[in-house]
């Protein structure tokens, strides 16, 4: 195990291993170990050491920190100045069953976003720029600290989403923005599933800001202390308007028949945090977890196919983003695989025991084309093929 404090030793510890073809496996806080292929590296390298924040610029909405930061640390000095990630990224700790958190860097190259996705993007729009340590141990720069910069190839959107593969993250500056004074949310209780992402469709196009929208069947719902199941649609903004739109929101709405309610900010962040963490998916500790994105319409086809084959789940994105769990069988995997295809959509096996995960595909296979071009990316970024080898395809 290889913790670097700096972005030099970093680079020495890669070189030395590319020279040697010494395979590495890249380890943030360890949340998302269970995420994807299992690594088979030689030797592992722990980012949690290279921390700290490097730049805070609260009135030009730029942050910037060491790769192993902490989310829960960036959050509560961001939080210090009224500001707060743009993403919302998930913590999934607890669903992982792991402590420490996830990193800046990890989350950054898993590119996982939450709630706010719909509206405000996902955590790769909101990189300025990256230091990294590539394949071949030399540190390579991207983007830059302000929100308008055309310096060089965009490497930040390429990096994020990686898994690790192309490059070791340093350090990552972001945009950011100010938090809410008020949220609230408005929940329609009863709706079937093609109900309620039809309510919530209607709620995101509307004029009133919709930035949060799910749907949580009983089991989901039950988390929250309800009895069954509920559609939360979630305004932030000023106070008076904040109040003035969910009204305006729930007027709306009417027409669907719901038992509709209003949520305060208190009840409303609470859960919507659990929805962006998934403490609402009730998973054994031998159970697989899914990611399906696929088009908002969809999204309670994802959810049945789920359900008929023995697992169950919840709808965010409007319907978007439908996450699973069921048994961690072939079988199971190959329902969830089925119903993403037939819906359009793809998938990521978010969690699972290790032979599953070395069994079956983690993500959808590239096509053709784009899987000759992937090979050829990697081997510009990482000519040995040393950092987080089979992460996310077989050979690569």
């Amino acid at each position: 195990m290889l913790a670097p404090a700096s972005e030099a030793e970093l680079a020495a510890i890669i070189r030395g291993a590319h020279d040697a073809r010494t395979p590495l496996a890249v380890r943030g806080g360890g949340t998302l170990e269970q995420m994807l292929r299992p690594v088979q590296a030689a030797q592992t390298i722990r980012m949690d050491e290279c921390a700290g924040i490097t730049l805070q610029a609260p009135k030009e909405l730029v942050f910037a920190a060491r790769a192993g930061t902490r989310l829960r640390d960036i959050e509560a000095t961001l939080a210090a100045d009224g500001q707060h990630l743009i993403a919302e990224p998930p913590d999934y700790s607890r669903l992982m069953g792991t402590e420490g958190g996830p990193t800046l860097g990890g989350l950054v190259a898993s590119n996982l976003s939450g709630p706010r996705r719909i509206t405000a993007g996902a955590m790769r729009d909101h990189v300025l720029g990256v230091r990294a340590v590539n394949g071949a141990g030399d540190i390579i720069v991207s983007g830059g600290r302000v929100l308008k910069n055309v310096t060089g190839l965009d490497l930040c959107k390429l990096l994020a989403g990686s898994h690790g593969t192309l490059a070791v993250m340093t350090e990552i500056t972001l945009k950011v923005l100010p938090v809410a004074e008020c949220s609230a949310s408005l929940a329609l209780h009863g709706l079937a599933p093609a109900a309620a992402v039809t309510a919530l469709s209607a709620a995101l196009g509307s004029p009133f800001g919709v930035s949060g929208a799910a749907y949580l069947p009983a089991a989901a719902a039950r988390h929250l202390g309800l009895a069954g199941a509920v559609a939360l649609a979630r305004i932030e903004d000023f106070a008076n308007s904040v109040i003035y739109r969910i009204d305006k929101l729930r007027a709306l709405l009417a027409p669907f028949g719901a038992d509709a309610e209003i949520w305060d900010q208190a009840r409303s962040e609470a859960a919507w945090a659990a929805i962006r963490d998934a403490d609402v998916l009730t998973a054994a500790e031998t159970d697989a977890v899914w990611r399906v994105s696929v088009r908002p319409s969809r999204g309670p086809d994802i959810l049945a196919a789920a359900q008929a084959a023995g697992g169950d789940g919840y709808l965010d994105w409007g319907g978007g983003l439908a996450l699973m769990r069921g048994p961690a069988t072939t079988a199971m995997h190959g329902a969830i695989m089925e119903s993403a295809r037939a819906a359009g959509g793809v998938w990521t096996l978010l969690r699972a025991p290790a032979p599953l995960r070395l069994e079956v595909p983690v993500v959808p296979p590239e096509a053709p084309a784009l899987a000759a071009l992937t090979r050829r990316v990697k081997a510009a970024m990482d000519p040995g093929g040393i950092l987080n080898p089979g992460r996310i395809f077989v050979g690569n």
